[in-house]
């Protein structure tokens, strides 16, 4: 038990810290950001694995009711094998830390969640009373479009039940048919690949642990990545300059190429359709998404090897 809660420590520090900056200062998710998101995602997976498996280890090894319900189906020889008789003093220290880890991310994912359906609630109700009143007779419209009569150019994507893209008139008046479609191809490349999800899981994870490097990136990185994913595949349907055109018309009076901080994601994104970066290749986009999805596997086995080995 104590080989399996070191090897387990170690996994999750190496996905925790090192990995994230490197990965942060490689060039190559700019290319494949569908690619990053994932590696990300496999990251975080492996961490959460790690205190989830150590988390439950421990308190195996420090309750005896908590022993009882994991190891019960298991035959004699494989609890013998993780040696759960004795619990080292930091073996406590570990399980307690992690069991407040664990009720803190619960209660952060919870917040997040409720804090989500709450502005979606707020912003439906506003845009409820800014839409224009039909006729009498006339059904309420719930399609998947909505226009708002305002001279301010905006477009964007409202999730939930059921899901509604928004455009203002202002945006119809800048926008020509072609740029109007590349903007209805990225904010549903948007609902399509549940970015509204990931956007939550990663803001969550960066508010209630600021500190760990892993979730600080994560957040940063997924705001950024999701952005350039619906980017690309606007851009492949209706072309990179229509794209490019299409975001600088809906931004053009925020300043988008502009220096600020706040606006240097947009101007990155025009710069990037203006000339778009090559795409890895096939074989090595399958083999960074293959071992991607193969390290959160690691947790896995150090957690289940003392067993398995018992069993051979």
């Amino acid at each position: 038990m104590t080989v399996c809660l070191l090897l387990l420590s170690a996994v999750a520090l190496a996905a925790a810290v090192p990995v994230p900056r490197a990965l942060t200062r490689a060039r190559w998710p700019e290319r494949e950001p569908v690619v990053a998101l994932w590696v990300w995602q496999c990251l975080v997976a492996t961490v959460l694995l790690c205190c989830l498996a150590a988390l439950v280890l421990g308190a195996a090894a420090v309750f005896h009711t908590v022993r009882d319900r994991v190891f019960a189906p298991a035959p004699d020889a494989v609890t013998a094998a993780y040696d759960l008789s004795v619990a080292p003093a930091w073996a406590a220290a570990l399980t307690l830390l992690l069991a407040c880890g664990a009720a803190w991310t619960t209660a952060m994912l919870g917040r997040e969640l409720a804090e989500a359906r709450r502005r979606r609630g707020l912003a439906r109700a506003h845009l409820r009373e800014r839409a224009p009143d039909l006729p009498a007779g006339l059904p309420v419209a719930r399609g998947p479009m909505l226009v708002l009569e305002d001279e301010y150019p905006d477009a964007w994507w409202m999730p939930g039940h059921p899901p509604q893209l928004i455009v203002t008139t202002g945006a119809l008046q800048r926008l020509t048919g072609h740029q109007l479609d590349a903007v209805l191809a990225h904010e549903r490349g948007h609902a399509r690949a549940h970015h509204d999800w990931l956007l939550h899981l990663s803001t969550a994870l960066a508010t209630g642990f600021p500190r760990i490097p892993l979730f600080a990136h994560f957040c940063d990185q997924t705001h950024r990545l999701v952005e350039l994913a619906a980017d690309d595949t606007a851009s492949r349907r209706h072309g990179h300059l229509t794209t490019a055109l299409a975001l600088i018309e809906l931004n053009q009076h925020r300043g988008v190429l502009s220096c600020a901080s706040s606006h240097r994601l947009l101007g990155e994104r025009v710069d990037r359709l203006l000339e778009p970066p090559p795409r890895l290749d096939r074989r090595r986009r399958a083999l960074t998404t293959t071992v991607a999805a193969l390290v959160p596997l690691l947790p896995l086995l150090i957690t289940f090897a003392p067993g398995l080995t018992a069993l051979g």
